[in-house]
């Protein structure tokens, strides 16, 4: 039976290819009259490409950016005070992430949250978003200091919500970290489908909307 379902943020509930295009639309025009020599298309896209949908810090990409197109009214500093302020200003859910989390939390499903990423800037998306108070267990890498998809961090989860690895499914886009990290761990693990990731064929189930999230446990359950 299935009594928990614990939850990726970034591409899963959060979507973050849109959220970074929209601050960084937000961030050129707020800061036009130091980038305004550079096209505001060419600065956006490059900034995606260097961001490598947010598996490269900020401070890298920034840095890169400066030299590149000659910024130097700016540190890389100052841009990177500015996104960790301002990104949670742009953050977009998935559709039907309410719905879907409301349908959960009425069937008595646990909720947590894995994320891999720094404590702070997270958790501000998380609350930009409006889901905190959904979620009994919210684990951040940076300060459990280990990350997907090391099993222990799923072993944590687990042991918080005060339920066996079996009983527990895990919802990611990321077929290796989320996916194959939480079956590692015990645990069913279901893909969010996500165009930038191959096929995750060893997955227990593919969901491609979160409002598919709810029917899916239920099908699960009936199976049993």
């Amino acid at each position: 039976m299935i009594k928990a379902a614990i939850f990726d943020l970034d591409g899963t509930l959060l979507n973050r290819d849109a959220s970074v295009k929209a601050f960084i639309t937000d961030q050129y025009e707020r800061l036009y009259h130091c980038l305004h020599h550079i096209p505001k298309n060419v600065y956006i896209s490059r900034f995606i490409e260097l961001d490598q949908r947010g598996y490269v810090w900020k401070d890298k990409v920034y840095k890169q950016l400066i030299e590149e197109f000659s910024i130097p009214e700016l540190t890389f500093e100052a841009f990177l005070d500015d996104y960790i302020e301002r990104f949670k200003y742009s953050c977009i859910p998935f559709p039907h992430i309410l719905t879907m989390l409301d349908e959960l939390k009425a069937e008595g499903i646990r909720l947590g949250m894995i994320t891999n990423g720094y404590g702070r800037f997270q958790m501000d998306n998380i609350l930009a978003l409006k889901i905190e108070p959904y979620f009994q267990e919210i684990l951040v890498s940076e300060w459990e200091g280990i990350k997907k998809p090391d099993t222990e961090i799923f072993k944590r989860a687990v042991e918080r919500l005060q339920v066996e690895p079996q009983e527990c499914i895990f919802i990611g886009d990321h077929p290796e970290y989320d996916v194959y990290g939480a079956q590692k761990a015990g645990m069913k693990g279901v893909w969010k489908k996500d165009a930038h990731w191959i096929d995750a064929k060893h997955a227990d189930g593919v969901i491609d909307d979160l409002a598919d999230l709810p029917s899916f446990i239920k099908a699960l359950q009936s199976s049993r």
